[in-house]
């Protein structure tokens, strides 16, 4: 009998792999578990085996061509006997039916309507339903080594092509979509990004590789505000107070703030934490070390020192390099909420809005007062930091930040 081999599902989420070998030829006699062919995923090189033995009939699959899972790729004849003792079909399967007992394969069809006839198929159709991904997914759900090397010579991401619907097979965006979709851009007007743009972006790009979510929080500003209209001289601003009420809750817990490396999480030596600086056409980061360490004063002293020197594209070799978390003040653009993404290398973000003055209920006066509140949102890798624990930072931070003689 012959049964057809299959596209197998190499992994819960992959709709398509591409052949780039094919170790056997038609007329050729394998053996069960031998290896007939390697496939390439979006995320590794896996080889394609059968469970049973036989003859190779065709092969119908090409070197370089992505299939969609259920595709078929080739034809095996095989006895009834080696078929059954596979459980890929009973013995005397009635026409047109498929064994109860035969348990599901993804190798290999097992009733006798699926046999492949004469003719090789004028396209390839998935011949499997409830895909977790569907086959037909449009964009660059798959990149080629052709196509890689392509873009490569290009300076073009994967991210870049998620609008270009592909018409390879399961949806597969080909060279020839590439190119004519390069070809539109020149209808459009355009300038060259700068080297800190694309800096930028493609740092952007790899933190956003990470599963990411963010929490948010109101603080109430007035006794920090009173406290910084205390200060004899140089008066921090509410982004160092949040720097400073970080770096203490950071302390109490180094795990919050600590790197997953395989299968363990990786604690900081110090904490060293950036602030965000808006520059010409980009973002750059300071670092003050031992955050913990310092006082406001002696943080405000070193803040003013590194804005101007971020601007000025001349930072000191001290305040650059690795820190453990950044803290961005988004409040000075008028935002009240936002969701900032933590650099590659870090797991936090702690962002600030804009002060609003507005009533708050006191339950001591039974009465709505005035306060200037401000929203703090914290960004986190979510394989480090669940909501709770999240949270529990988070509500430590606008603690110490509305108790500023803690700081």
């Amino acid at each position: 009998m012959r049964i057809p081999i299959l596209m197998p599902q190499l992994g819960e989420s992959i709709a398509e792999a591409t052949i780039v070998r094919i170790g056997i030829t038609a007329g050729a006699t394998v053996h069960a578990d031998q290896e007939i062919m390697e496939v390439e995923t979006q995320k590794a090189t896996m080889s394609v085996t059968i469970p049973c033995s036989g003859t190779v009939a065709e092969i119908l699959g090409t070197v370089g061509v992505s299939y969609p899972v259920g595709a078929i790729i080739g034809s095996l004849e095989v006895t009834e006997e080696e078929a059954a003792r596979a459980g890929l079909a009973p013995l005397t399967p009635e026409p047109g039916s498929a064994s109860p007992d035969a348990p599901a394969n993804l190798h290999f069809q097992t009733d006798q309507s699926a046999e492949i006839h004469e003719g090789r198929p004028q396209e390839v159709q998935p011949t499997l339903s409830g895909l977790p991904v569907p086959a037909n997914a449009s964009g660059a759900t798959y990149i080629s080594p052709r196509l890689r090397g392509r873009m490569q010579e290009l300076g073009i991401n994967a991210a870049d092509l998620a609008s270009v619907a592909g018409s390879g097979a399961g949806g597969r965006v080909t060279v020839e979509d590439f190119e004519a979709f390069m070809q539109q851009l020149e209808e459009h007007r355009m300038t060259p990004a700068s080297p800190m743009r694309i800096a930028v972006a493609d740092s952007m790009r790899r933190s956003w590789a990470r599963p990411l979510a963010t929490v948010g929080i109101a603080v109430t500003l007035d006794p920090l505000l009173e406290h910084r209209r205390r200060q004899p001289e140089a008066k921090p601003g509410p982004a160092l107070y949040a720097m400073r009420a970080l770096s203490l809750a950071l302390a109490e817990n180094t795990a919050a703030a600590g790197r997953l490396v395989g299968k363990r999480i990786v604690h900081p030596k110090a904490i060293d934490l950036g602030f965000a600086v808006e520059v010409p056409d980009g973002v750059l980061v300071p670092i003050i070390r031992d955050v913990d360490r310092k006082s406001l004063s002696e943080l405000a002293a070193s803040y003013g020192q590194l804005v101007a020197a971020a601007r000025d594209r001349r930072l000191p070799p001290e305040a650059r390099g690795l820190g453990i978390a950044t803290i961005t003040n988004f409040g000075t653009f008028g935002i009240l909420w936002a969701t900032p993404i933590p650099l590659p290398e870090q797991n936090l973000v702690l962002g600030l809005g804009a002060g609003v003055r507005q009533p708050v209920w006191d339950d001591h006066s039974q009465s709505f007062l005035p306060h200037t509140r401000a929203e703090l949102t914290l960004s986190f890798d979510h394989r480090v930091l669940d909501g709770g624990g999240a949270g529990r930072l988070l509500h430590r931070v606008a603690q110490l930040m509305e108790s500023p003689e803690l700081l």
